[in-house]
């Protein structure tokens, strides 16, 4: 089962079906779209970058377009996919942004576990969903979007609930950590000194590096876990060769990427790709 919404004007696009929209998954891939997965009574099994994953019956997922992602196995899910144009297009707040907690706010992939109440909620919402797209007028669009955006809302109020996870007001080092990962994502591949994030946080460098002290990490860190993160990702999934996959993500020579990747992981780019032939 699969209806598809599109936007003429906008490029809008919105997905809303069960595990058949999944099926190009079987091979690993990019997400074409943000992609939300929804267990009901049964268990699926996914990838996210290598990584495998049980999500247990009464869960959600959230998927960005810039991971890798494998679907392994599941029944009765309910699956939403939709584009930038579709969400990002219209203004949000921060939290539930398409740069919001459950997409670029954790360092961990978001499954939320749901209860009774809560699964029952979201069961009456997929229906008004369903109804929506066979409802064809020149509101539409912003109802489906309403739709989504409560979704998103009330998904993100279930992440904050998760034990360990710390809601943070906008003036905390926390709520600052989440701005400059939000800042990396979209700016990694070009920028890797910590004073140019700096420069848009309107913080100095040392603020930067001594708040995150604090949280024992750093913002160099930070930028260098993320160009790491892709490079291994390229490595995995792409022929790509060490010269190229230093150039997407932003260095002119591959002999520094090469250092920066040793560092991280003990291993050079070709020893960590052999090491993946090896294992499969």
């Amino acid at each position: 089962m699969q209806k598809t919404f599109t936007e003429f004007s906008t490029n809008a696009i919105l997905k809303i079906g069960n595990e058949e929209l999944l099926e190009s998954y079987k091979t690993t891939k990019h997400p074409d779209l943000y992609t939300f997965i929804r267990t009901n009574n049964s268990r699926a099994e996914i990838v996210v970058d290598s990584i495998p994953y049980t999500l247990e019956p009464n869960s959600i997922l959230a998927l960005t377009t810039v991971q890798y992602f494998q679907f392994i196995k599941g029944k009765n899910l309910v699956v939403y996919q939709f584009n930038r144009e579709f969400y990002c297009i219209k203004d949000h707040d921060q939290e539930v942004s398409c740069a919001g907690l459950l997409f670029f706010g954790n360092v961990h992939i978001p499954i939320i576990e749901l209860d009774e109440k809560e699964h029952r909620k979201l069961n009456i919402l997929h229906e008004v969903f369903l109804d929506e797209l066979e409802t064809k007028d020149t509101i539409q669009a912003e109802m489906l979007r309403m739709l989504m955006a409560r979704f998103i809302i009330i998904s993100t109020r279930l992440l904050k609930a998760k034990e360990g996870f710390v809601e943070t007001a906008k003036n905390t080092k926390i709520y600052l950590l989440r701005e400059f990962n939000m800042l990396v994502e979209s700016h990694f591949k070009t920028e890797h000194s910590v004073s140019y994030y700096a420069d848009r946080l309107f913080k100095s460098p040392k603020t930067l590096s001594n708040t995150f002290a604090k949280l024992n990490t750093s913002p160099l860190q930070i930028i260098h876990e993320r160009i790491i993160l892709e490079a291994k990702r390229l490595l995995i999934y792409t022929d790509k060769t060490a010269k190229e996959i230093a150039h997407e993500v932003g260095f002119e020579e591959a002999s520094h990427l090469s250092r920066l990747f040793k560092k991280q992981t003990n291993l050079s780019p070709s020893d960590f790709r052999k090491q993946l032939k090896k294992a499969s």
